[in-house]
C-alpha cells in the first residue's frame, strides 16, 4: 500500500537534502511555488490561444485551454481541500508528526490541474491525432525503420499527457529539471504512469493511455520511486498505479468539461436553453432557489447560476467516492475514474452524449479540425525533414531556412538520434498555439511573406 507521507513529497529534481513539511515557510509553501512556476511558464501562456471546444473561435465567452485550465484548477483546489481534511482525519500522524495541512492537498491538486493540458497540441484533441496520423499514414512512415518499437509508438500515438510531463521535467542547458516542480505535484499530474507499450495491458484507468516518452523514462522512474508508486506490471513492460490525488485532478477536469462545455454549447446557440434545466435538474435540485432562478433576466446569468450549483454537487460527490475508496486507491486497486461511481453518472452521460452530438460534431468544429490536420501535417513534414537531415549532416538551403524559424533550444539542442529529432519536432509543433500554427503554415506555404 502507498503511504501518504511519501506521496506528499516536497522533493524537487536535483535536491540533495530532504524538504520537510514542518520546516516549510507557511507564507510560501513549496506546493504553492509549483503553481507559480506553472502559471509563469511560456507553455502555460500559449494555452490562451489553444482550442478547448471551438477551434479558432472569436466568440468572447467560449473557453480556451487557458480559461479551462484555470477553472479546472479552481475546482481541483476545492476537491483537494475537501478530501485533504478527511484524509488528515483518517491519518492524524500526517499533521501531528509531519505538519501537513488540508490546504496542502488543495495546493497540489490545483497546481497539477493547472498544468493538466499544458502538453496538448493546437486544434484540440484532433491535434494529437494529426501528429499520430503523420507517422501512421503520412510522410512520417519513412522513419519507422530508424526507431525502436516503443519509440515509434510514442509518435504513432502522440500523447498530450506525455508531452506535458516532458515540458514540466525536461532539462535544458542552464535549466536542469525543467520547472523543478515538487514530486507530489508531478505525481498528481501523471494520469497514465506507463510507457506507450504495451497498449492497455489491463482494464485499469491508469493504463488507458501512456504518460511519458521513452526519452523521459529516467525522470519518470525517479518521480515514481520517490513517491512510492506501486508497480502493476513487471519487467520491461512494467507500469504503475496512479498517485491518489491524480483521481481528483481527473475529476476536476471531468466536471469542468462536462458542465462548462455544455454551457458553451447553449451560449453558442448549438443547444437550446430549455435543455439546461432539463439535463441539470438532478444535479441542482438540492441547491436551487427556483424563485431566484426565474427572476434572473439574462440567459448567461441563469446558466451561470445552474453551473455553480451543478459543479458544487459534483465536487462533493467526487470527494465522497474518493474517501469511500481511499484504501483501494492506496493499494492501486481502484480501476476507474471517480465520476464513474458518481450518483450522478446517468446525468453526466446524458450531458456528454448531447454535447458530442450538438457541439463536438458541429460543422464549425469539424471544419476547423479538418484544417488542423492539414496544417500540422505540412508543418511536421518540413520540420522533421530539416531536423533529420541536419542530424545526418546534409540538408538543403530550404532546410537551413526552416531551421532558422525554430527556437534556439531546438536548433542548437543536443539531440543525437533520429528519435530525438522527431520528438523535438513533435514537441515544437505541439507547443504552438492555434494562431501560431496557422501563421507558420502560411509562411511555409508561401501564403504570407
Amino acid at each position: 500500500m502507498m503511504q501518504w507521507e511519501r506521496l506528499l513529497s516536497l522533493k524537487r529534481q536535483g535536491d540533495t537534502h530532504k524538504r520537510l513539511r514542518k520546516e516549510q515557510d507557511e507564507t510560501r509553501l513549496g506546493f504553492e511555488v509549483d503553481y507559480d512556476r506553472i502559471i509563469f511558464s511560456p507553455y502555460f501562456r500559449s494555452l490562451q490561444d489553444k482550442t478547448q471546444v471551438i477551434p479558432l473561435s472569436k466568440t468572447d465567452f467560449v473557453h480556451t485551454r487557458l480559461t479551462h485550465s484555470l477553472e479546472v484548477s479552481v475546482v481541483g483546489r476545492s476537491l483537494g481541500r475537501l478530501a485533504g481534511s478527511q484524509v488528515l482525519g483518517n491519518h492524524p500522524y500526517l499533521s501531528e508528526v509531519h505538519g501537513y495541512r488540508f490546504n496542502d492537498f488543495g495546493a497540489i491538486v490545483a497546481a497539477a490541474a493547472l498544468a493538466h493540458d499544458i502538453g496538448n497540441p493546437p486544434f484540440g484533441h484532433s491535434g494529437e491525432q494529426a501528429i499520430g496520423a503523420f507517422f501512421s499514414h503520412g510522410p512520417g512512415r519513412k522513419y519507422q525503420d530508424a526507431l525502436t518499437e516503443k519509440e515509434y509508438e510514442d509518435l504513432l500515438r502522440f500523447e498530450g499527457n506525455a508531452h506535458g510531463f516532458r515540458l514540466l521535467t525536461a532539462s535544458r542547458e542552464g535549466i536542469p529539471g525543467g520547472l523543478r516542480l515538487s514530486y507530489a505535484t508531478l505525481g498528481a499530474f501523471m494520469k497514465y504512469p506507463k510507457e506507450s507499450l504495451p497498449r492497455r495491458p489491463i482494464r485499469h484507468i491508469a493504463a488507458k493511455k501512456y504518460g511519458f516518452f521513452q526519452s523521459d523514462t529516467g525522470s519518470f522512474e525517479e518521480v515514481a520511486g520517490e513517491l512510492g508508486l506501486l508497480e502493476l506490471g513487471k519487467g520491461p513492460d512494467r507500469f504503475f498505479c496512479r498517485h491518489p490525488l491524480t483521481y481528483l485532478v481527473e475529476a476536476a477536469d471531468d466536471i469542468c468539461y462536462t458542465i462548462i462545455d455544455f454551457e458553451d454549447g447553449i451560449n453558442l446557440g448549438l443547444i437550446p436553453e430549455d435543455f439546461a434545466l432539463e439535463y441539470l435538474i438532478k444535479l441542482v435540485s438540492e441547491g436551487i432557489n427556483t424563485e431566484k432562478y426565474r427572476a434572473i433576466p439574462s440567459m448567461q446569468d441563469r446558466l451561470g447560476y445552474l453551473r455553480a450549483i451543478a459543479i458544487n454537487s459534483l465536487v462533493r460527490d467526487a470527494v465522497r467516492v474518493f474517501m469511500e475508496n481511499e484504501e483501494a486507491i492506496l493499494k492501486g486497486e481502484f480501476p476507474m475514474a471517480l465520476l464513474d461511481q458518481s450518483r450522478y453518472k446517468a446525468q453526466i452521460s446524458d450531458i456528454i452524449d448531447l454535447s458530442v452530438e450538438r457541439i463536438y460534431k458541429s460543422p464549425e468544429v469539424v471544419e476547423k479540425e479538418v484544417a488542423g490536420y492539414a496544417i500540422l501535417s505540412d508543418i511536421l513534414e518540413v520540420v522533421t525533414g530539416a531536423l533529420v537531415r541536419q542530424l545526418e549532416g546534409g540538408g538543403s538551403a530550404y532546410d537551413g531556412l526552416i531551421l532558422q524559424l525554430l527556437p534556439e533550444t531546438i536548433r542548437l539542442g543536443e539531440a543525437r538520434t533520429v528519435y530525438d529529432k522527431l520528438l523535438q519536432a513533435c514537441s515544437y509543433v505541439a507547443s504552438l498555439s492555434d494562431g501560431a500554427a496557422v501563421h507558420l503554415h502560411n509562411k511555409i506555404t508561401g501564403k504570407q511573406l
